[in-house]
């Protein structure tokens, strides 16, 4: 059985990085509710590519989206808690961001299936974030704790 020399309450690079990926999530979910950052706000919907809104004036979002980035920004800083978590977050992350970079390609911007919604910035965006998690995922977690640990 393999034994963490890990003093406990000490955190991995790769919980930190969890922190740090959540806090970023949860920020740009919130600035997506602040005009001024979100270009076109009063054209904020709730969802679908009638949402004029522009992030930064360039990301579409939505109501929904920034809903979704606080979402995802909580579960970084609650998967953050162990090294496996974090280490899943990142993965599984990863995962939800290049599926939703090829649906956004397959859908198109301005179909009713775009209920995120979507642009074509928000797509090479989700291809970079995708990567990037799961690279991050494998690079910071050399080795794998021991089956059942919680680490």
């Amino acid at each position: 059985m393999a034994v963490s020399t890990r003093p406990p309450g000490v955190r991995t690079a790769l919980q930190w990085s969890a922190v740090a990926a959540g806090v970023v999530f949860l920020l740009v979910g919130i600035l997506g509710f602040v005009p001024g950052v979100t270009q076109n706000y009063d054209s904020l919907g709730f969802a679908g590519p009638g949402s004029g809104a522009l992030l930064l004036g360039v990301f579409q979002v939505s109501i929904l989206h920034n809903l979704v980035h606080c979402l995802f920004g909580a579960a970084g800083l609650l998967m953050a808690r162990t090294h496996r978590q974090a280490r899943n977050f990142f993965t599984y992350g990863g995962v939800i961001y290049l599926v939703l970079w090829l649906y956004g390609l397959l859908i198109g911007d301005n179909t009713p299936a775009n209920f995120i919604p979507e642009n074509g910035a928000d797509n090479w965006l989700h291809l970079v974030l995708g990567l990037a998690m799961i690279a991050l995922a494998i690079m910071l977690s050399p080795r794998t704790p021991a089956a059942g640990r919680g680490n």
